[in-house]
């Protein structure tokens, strides 16, 4: 794969005008596609009335863009190789803002659900192709930074999303919460057609049919088990056959590189220590994450007796902590390699979770806000470093594409094996203790996630190793063209 290169002047001692420029523009559809997510989650009791149906249907609305998520993710790298990655930006771009207006306008349950699965098929491929548009066009010494640009709407949405979402519902209906999307689309499609640049030549891979049929709905099949957990007994039957099916894909993705071929993902990217380290990490802190977004409206909720429109304004200090954290974290990746910024963010973090673990003694609301900001600070001092870490470890430019996906799977799968665990925790908690007891014990496995977390962070590359495995794989890179 071409580099694609820019020439316009730098800031001083930061990035390149066009990159920063670029990095705005991604940030716009990326931003997009995380406050989608959790924006809708305050609007699913009034899509019930709206439509008269019960929980057991309106969690489709929901569980439908998550399982598109995972149709969408391992499809990416190839039609980034096959069709250019700016091709791709501008047509998934194109289908979130026709889907979201859809949704906005759907006029039953069924119809609403189906223009779901097409605005997650389409945001599912939002972040990886702006990760890959990003690293080409900025180069891997400035990754840190630029993936600070792209983060601070993403890292922000969870805890945004459900204040915007109550001030939208609150005052013009649940339909906006779809509607809002449309002029961030329009706008992003407007500037990635002027800024972002021409693609290389594509390659001519064909596309891996029988990878994508044992991973995509080995993937459905995953997520779909880890969402039902804390609403059935037993979802053991299809988290098994995704586990078959993944495994079937991971035999079959080593046999078509044997061949020569170019398999959707290629499993010998775990190959790569830091690779197989990083997508750990990404799980981790998926599972922590999105787990802990799971406990921490419903405790509000359920303890503390908030509103929906309160919860979320509750959980505002940890997104003042996240964008603090954002500020530096990228350029002390830069500077100092990404072990030790994420080692401090895991460690801040888990120091952050701690008083929820206390909840039972009803601590103070001043100290579980601070402690929150605290949390935020460590969140915000993880993500960047991690995706950072593999591209400055050598990873060849041609594997970029597919390794972005693999990461953003790692992270989805994550997220959602955390919530569905944290629910079958609270609701067994639940049974025979007092409310605030029981949320006290789900928050003390978030704990753990993070403390494990801490083992492969230890084993990341230091500063120096990164930069002689980077240096090998621009050879790569240059050797492959």
């Amino acid at each position: 794969m071409r580099s694609m290169t820019t020439t316009a002047s730098k800031f001083s001692g930061g990035l390149d005008v066009t990159v920063f420029r670029l990095a705005m523009v991604m940030a716009l559809g990326a931003g997009a596609s995380a406050l989608d997510t959790t924006i809708v989650a305050v609007t699913v009791d009034r899509i019930a009335r709206q439509f008269h149906v019960g929980v057991g249907t309106v969690q489709w609305v929901s569980t439908s863009y998550l399982l598109a998520i995972a149709v969408a993710l391992p499809v990416t790298g190839w039609a980034v190789d096959r069709f250019g990655a700016r091709r791709m930006w501008l047509l998934a771009l194109g289908v979130f803002l026709v889907s979201s207006a859809a949704c906005g306008a759907a006029w039953s349950i069924g119809s609403l659900i189906a223009f779901r699965v097409c605005q997650g098929i389409a945001g599912g491929m939002i972040p990886p192709l702006a990760q890959t548009v990003l690293v080409r066009a900025g180069g891997r010494e400035n990754i840190g930074r630029m993936m600070t640009v792209i983060s601070v709407p993403t890292q922000f949405a969870p805890v945004l999303g459900p204040v915007l979402g109550g001030l939208v519902v609150d005052g013009l209906g649940w339909r906006w919460a779809f509607y809002i999307n449309v002029p961030l689309c329009v706008l992003g499609i407007v500037l990635s057609r002027r800024w972002i640049a021409a693609d290389p030549e594509p390659v001519r891979d064909r596309l891996d049919v029988t990878g994508l049929l044992l991973l995509s709905p080995g993937l459905v099949a995953l997520v779909y088990g880890f969402t039902e957990a804390g609403n059935k007994a037993s979802p053991v039957l299809p988290i098994v056959i995704g586990v078959v099916l993944l495994a079937g894909f991971a035999v079959h993705s080593l046999r078509v590189s044997r061949s020569g071929s170019t398999p959707l993902i290629d499993v010998r990217l775990l190959r790569s220590r830091t690779f197989g380290l990083v997508s750990t990490l990404m799980f981790l802190l998926g599972v922590s994450m999105f787990g802990t977004l799971f406990l921490l409206p419903l405790y509000y909720q359920q303890v503390r007796g908030a509103g929906p429109l309160e919860a979320g304004l509750l959980l505002a200090p940890q997104g003042a902590g996240i964008v603090l954290s954002l500020l530096v974290a990228g350029r002390l990746t830069d500077r100092i390699g990404a072990r030790p910024v994420v080692l401090t963010g895991l460690v801040i973090s888990v120091i952050g979770t701690l008083p929820y673990t206390q909840v039972g003694s009803h601590p103070l609301s001043a100290l579980l806000v601070a402690s929150l900001v605290v949390r935020g600070v460590g969140l915000g001092a993880i993500g960047i470093p991690l995706v950072a870490a593999v591209y400055q470890a050598g990873l060849p430019e041609a594997d970029v594409p597919r390794a972005t996906s693999a990461l953003n799977i790692a992270q989805r799968l994550g997220g959602s094996f955390g919530t569905a665990v944290l629910a079958i925790v609270l609701q067994r908690a639940l049974t025979g203790h007092r409310p605030a007891v029981a949320y006290g014990t789900a928050f003390w496995w978030t704990v753990v996630a993070g403390v494990i977390a801490l083992v492969p962070a230890l084993c990341l590359p230091s500063r120096a190793r990164q930069r002689a495995a980077d240096s090998q794989g621009r050879f790569e890179s240059a050797a492959r063209t």
